[in-house]
């Protein structure tokens, strides 16, 4: 990637900001309305979709965006060869690619790029990114980390050449790692990759031996990472901390500022559009109109991204819920009311040893029956995993894999004194307080499963 090529596009990026309000909605439904058509042109599914809701290729000219009707992620896994407008591309390619993890950030055929996520029937959703698209959206997440910073800045931090630590779950195909890595690449930045598996005790050495100045990761990662280096009086000169995957309060932001002595951006994204927007201080979220287009209808969140023609996402609807508060400036403000947020599991052993579980670190099974699961921590040393199959005839074969992942996991932590069991369930039910399954409940009051 030429670096001098990205800076000058990310500058072109940045003007947006300082746009009117009403020359940012006319690019905004510029891009709409091409994504649109290129959808109707390239894509049998939305062709289908749209000729059944009375639609013509014409209409999607200037008809309004609310009058189409949505899809989420499971119209997406069913439908998803039919979607995708790349040719020859289908779902079952990318799970074959997927399972080569030797090649984790290396582009599909040269110049596809492929983000899973988990999903609901127990394989992921695929997410699939043209080097167009993964290009444009590399620069809105650095416009978004570096929010607030001008270009001389910016400039003079990557002359610099920053050494940049990701703290997270970093195996797999996870959108965030496969873009942190590349974006980093791009800038000329050093990076480290520190996945949330490695245990805790090696933390300290890595900090130490990399020495970063620039921290991006999961909020509740950095929380035990500031912990940590504080009891090993491991001295560190940060100048910004990035906080991603998981909703950041206002509570956890201080104690993150007071820590690192360094100003917290919280970037908002997700695997359907991995640039969505920014946050650099506690109270709204700065939406990137220019790069999506976000609805809110009777609490529900539709996001269209309007940079992937690769696999258009239309009215895709998220889980995610926003009060949308206006705009300030060229870009929309929004709340997040009820994001992800996940208590990691806490373990102890020993001699009090103590380690802890990541729930992002553990979501990656992919099992066919496996509908769904939970965990419910049972002791200082133990836990269950509630297990949702798709038949009765499948809990044998399930419950064996589990348990032989389970204990790879557990192995590879140095959480060999955890007991676990496998149980069964034929339901396993979202929070009522938020409409979201927790992956990890602690006690009966807050066992969120049907009887069994």
């Amino acid at each position: 990637m030429n670096r001098l090529k990205l800076l000058w596009e990310l500058y072109a990026l940045k003007k947006n900001a300082e746009l009117p309000r009403g020359e940012m909605l006319r690019l905004q439904n510029q891009k709409l309305r091409a994504l649109l058509v290129h959808a109707w042109d390239h894509s049998p599914y939305y062709r289908e979709l749209y000729e059944a809701a009375g639609f013509t290729r014409e209409r999607l000219h200037d008809l309004p965006l609310s009058a189409l009707p949505p899809i989420d992620k499971r119209t997406l896994m069913e439908n998803f060869d039919r979607i995708v407008t790349v040719p020859g591309m289908t779902q079952a390619r990318l799970r074959a690619f997927d399972e080569r993890a030797e090649m984790c950030r290396a582009p599909m055929d040269g110049g596809y790029h492929v983000v899973h996520s988990s999903g609901s029937t127990g394989k992921p959703c695929y997410f699939l990114y043209d080097e167009a698209a993964w290009r444009t959206m590399l620069l809105g997440i650095i416009r978004g980390a570096l929010w607030g910073m001008g270009m001389g800045g910016i400039v003079k931090l990557l002359a610099g050449r920053p050494r940049v630590m990701y703290i997270a779950a970093t195996g797999g195909r996870y959108g965030g790692a496969m873009a942190v890595g590349d974006g980093l690449d791009g800038v000329g930045a050093r990076q480290m990759h520190l996945d949330v598996n490695l245990p805790l005790e090696r933390w300290g050495d890595a900090v130490r031996a990399f020495r970063p100045n620039i921290l991006i990761g999961y909020p509740s990662a950095m929380k035990i990472l500031a912990a940590r280096i504080a009891e090993e009086n491991v001295p560190l000169r940060i100048a910004r901390v990035i906080s991603c995957g998981e909703p950041l309060d206002s509570g956890l932001r201080r104690y993150l500022e007071s820590a690192f002595g360094a100003p917290v951006v919280n970037f908002y994204g997700a695997s359907e559009s991995l640039a969505i927007g920014t946050q650099t201080a506690a109270g709204p979220v700065t939406l990137f109109d220019d790069l999506n287009v976000i609805e809110v209808e009777d609490g529900q969140m539709y996001l269209t991204c309007l940079y992937n023609f690769a696999q258009p996402l239309i009215r895709y609807q998220i889980s995610d819920r926003l009060l949308m508060r206006g705009a300030d400036g060229a870009f929309s403000q929004a709340d997040i009311l009820l994001g992800r947020s996940e208590d990691v599991m806490w373990l102890t052993g020993g001699a009090g040893r103590r380690e802890f579980l990541h729930p992002l670190s553990v979501e990656g099974f992919c099992i066919e029956g496996l509908r769904d699961y939970q965990f419910r921590q049972t002791g200082e040393d133990s836990f269950e995993l509630v297990a949702e199959v798709s038949s009765e005839a499948a809990r044998q074969r399930v419950g064996a894999e589990l348990t032989r992942q389970l204990a790879e996991i557990l192995a590879h932590k140095r959480l060999d004194f955890v007991r676990f069991d496998i149980a069964f369930t034929h339901a396993i039910m979202p929070d009522p307080r938020t409409g979201k399954k927790r992956l990890i409940v602690r006690d009966a009051a807050d066992d969120l499963r049907a009887a069994v």
